[in-house]
């Protein structure tokens, strides 16, 4: 089955899918090892990872872009990821359509923040008018060339102009064509509450480390109405800490020695590369 049907099919499903963010191929090859079904790419641990910077709209659609196909052509699973604003108007959501679809990932999003966009769980956000938004959607949704290459809407005006206008938003851009909606940073349970009974479509849920939403389970969100969560910085936060943590003992002791058992050897690191894999084909060539 086509990993954009297979990301349809598991977001419809009775179970909530969880999606742990990828911020690059290592990453995403490790989420897949550990057994989830599908994972996610979002531009705030894209922008660190590639740029050092953060979610403030300096990444481009070329190097997300690129970052996107070098992880979907390593794993089997889908990959669902950001595709920020679209990057401009109706006709740059097009392109943004196409330039992702092309990468073999099962779908993507765009949000109605006005650009440049920041986090969505950062302060000062603008959201463009919803005719507009209407209208990206429906130019994402006339892009794409598989119908089931999953569209999301994604809508950050909860915090401009409160909680009934983004419900409004997130029904109006379901009727637009989106096969996914998420409400950006809700900050309370009753207000997840509030969006899963009124907004007639499947609903993504962010779990953002010490973001504004309660960081709740999987099965609490299942539980309240979400089809889908995500975790995309968790990866991203958990190396930098990990990281940090590191280059604190090396400094310190001036060895790693203290450290080994918070590592993976030598061995185990290549097994998940995949080298004994590549090494037996490099023999079947010379051998065959």
């Amino acid at each position: 089955m086509k990993r954009t049907s297979l990301l349809q099919n598991y977001i419809l499903e009775d179970s909530i899918l969880v999606m742990p963010g990828a911020h690059d191929v290592l990453t995403a090859k490790i989420v897949e090892q550990a057994g989830f079904k599908a994972l996610t790419i979002g531009g705030y641990s894209a922008s660190a990872s590639l740029l050092g910077q953060p979610d403030l709209s300096f990444l481009t659609l070329t190097e997300m872009v690129d970052c996107v196909h070098r992880i979907v052509d390593v794993v089997d699973i889908p990959v669902f990821t950001d595709g920020d604003t679209g990057h401009g108007g109706v006709l740059n959501v097009r392109r943004t359509v196409r330039e992702i679809e092309r990468t073999g990932a099962a779908g993507m999003f765009i949000e109605d923040q006005v650009f440049p966009k920041r986090c969505g769980h950062m302060l000062d956000k603008q959201v463009i008018g919803k005719e507009e938004m209407i209208a990206k959607v429906k130019a994402a949704v006339d892009a794409r060339v598989d119908d089931d290459f999953v569209i999301m809407a994604r809508t950050d005006a909860l915090a401009v102009n409160g909680l009934e206008d983004a419900i409004e938003r997130a029904n109006l851009f379901s009727q637009a064509g989106a096969d996914l909606i998420f409400v950006e940073a809700p900050t309370t349970v009753e207000q997840m509450r509030a969006i899963t009974a009124q907004v007639d479509a499947p609903l993504l849920a962010n779990n953002i480390e010490g973001g504004k939403s309660p960081l709740l389970s999987a099965i609490e969100l299942e539980k309240i109405g979400y089809n889908t969560v995500v975790f995309p910085v968790a990866a991203t936060y958990a190396i930098a800490k990990v990281v940090g943590d590191l280059m604190a003992e090396i400094a310190a002791t001036g060895t790693t020695a203290g450290f080994s058992n918070r590592m993976v050897s030598f061995d185990e690191f290549n097994h998940l590369i995949g080298l004994d894999s590549l090494r037996s084909l490099e023999r079947n060539y010379f051998h065959n």
